[in-house]
């Protein structure tokens, strides 16, 4: 089944994206060229990650104990 239609595929590649986005943002300034555009959405991933780290973290927690024990 796609990603689009599973709501808990699509939390957890959001959830991924977000966090992936973050971290390549902390090692680089690979993603503060662009802010607009399509690439502007890894830009805005980044910073959700970086000022909602708690929430992110513990949605992440969140959701490796229901794909490990629930899925």
């Amino acid at each position: 089944m796609s990603a689009l239609f599973n709501f808990q595929s699509l939390l957890t590649i959001t959830l991924l994206l977000i966090c992936t986005c973050a971290y390549i943002r902390s090692l680089t300034s690979l993603l503060d060229r662009n802010k607009t555009g399509f690439l502007g959405l890894f830009w805005k991933s980044a910073r959700i990650g970086e000022r909602k780290s708690q929430y992110i973290a513990v949605s992440c927690v969140f959701m490796a104990i229901n794909i490990l024990f629930w899925s």
